[in-house]
């Protein structure tokens, strides 16, 4: 079977790539949006429980750019230039996955206090959530895709290879 460059990577060097790139900020983004439905039932958003979300934040953006800054240029950037995508999923999926830093990062942006610094606690919950949010449906979005094998996409009549 022919896989997405998505699947590959998290196939390769088994169980480290999956761990790195897939487990960690999954754990990740699962645990504070636990915690967060926690805060927002209690509405208590002072206590440690906040404070946990936050430094989960701030590590989940943190750790999730350094994989964006690790594989953009080591994977998005060549295998645009040299044409290597296995149709158009393939594209769909790494992108969505990369596309993750612009949830996480300001997440952790909004949590050390860089970002939204006027806004009430309720504002910047209202914030925090959506960013959550974004994070796991591009990731999601992400993981569907890299499972699809490329090869039945460009065997579809009229839904081929569209990147060429």
């Amino acid at each position: 079977m022919n896989m997405t460059h998505y699947m590959s990577l998290l196939a390769d060097n088994q169980p480290w790539n999956l761990i790195l790139f897939m487990a960690i900020p999954v754990i990740f983004a699962e645990t504070i949006t636990v915690t967060e439905f926690i805060i927002l039932f209690t509405k208590n958003l002072k206590g440690s429980l906040r404070t946990f979300n936050k430094i989960c934040s701030i590590l989940a953006g943190l750790y999730f750019t350094g994989v964006f800054l690790y594989l953009f240029p080591t994977a998005f950037i060549p295998l645009t230039v040299n044409d290597e995508w296995h149709t158009w999923v393939d594209v769909v999926a790494v992108g969505f996955y990369l596309s993750g830093v612009l949830f996480l990062l300001p997440l952790a942006l909004l949590d050390l206090g860089l970002i939204a610094r006027k806004r009430t606690d309720e504002q910047k919950m209202k914030l925090h959530f959506i960013l959550i949010s974004g994070f796991l449906v591009v990731a999601h979005i992400a993981m569907i895709f890299g499972m699809i094998n490329p090869e039945i996409v460009g065997s579809m009549g009229g839904m081929g290879d569209m990147m060429h």
